[in-house]
């Protein structure tokens, strides 16, 4: 909750601080930077003494944004589910919904000698000819 407070001071310290891009009418009074900030300053220190002064006023609050909290939760699920429904193809393409009268074979084409796994080792060292001279 006091994080709202917050931003709510520091979004409007913005807007106070953003031009207007035309000329203000010369009736209404000037505000000076500095006396915006103390008097928002003023407010927001008044702010944190709030809950001192009235604290089951704070105690109901806090409740009612945990309150808020959820039905803000929930009511972004609703939207997310509803837009999610709402967007989705209503086929996707993938699944076919006429049936087929086709009988399918089996995929499992792999002998034995497929299945055994490639020799990784290092090649052996050929057999002496014995019919060479020289031995090795």
């Amino acid at each position: 909750m006091f994080f709202l407070i917050r931003a709510a001071f520091w979004l409007s310290i913005v807007v106070i601080l953003l031009p207007t891009g035309s000329q203000q009418p010369k009736s209404t009074p000037t505000l000076e930077t500095g006396e915006a900030v103390s008097a928002a300053s003023a407010a927001v220190s008044d702010m944190r003494q709030f809950c001192t002064r009235q604290p089951d006023a704070c105690t109901v609050g806090s409740q009612a944004a945990v309150a808020f909290g959820y039905k803000a939760q929930a009511g972004a699920k609703m939207l997310y589910d509803f837009l999610t429904e709402a967007l989705a193809p209503a086929e996707t393409g993938s699944v076919t919904t006429a049936k087929r009268d086709v009988t399918f074979k089996s995929q499992d084409t792999l002998q034995s000698g497929d299945l055994a796994p490639a020799w990784r080792g290092s090649t052996p060292m050929p057999k002496p000819d014995p019919r060479s001279k020289h031995s090795v």
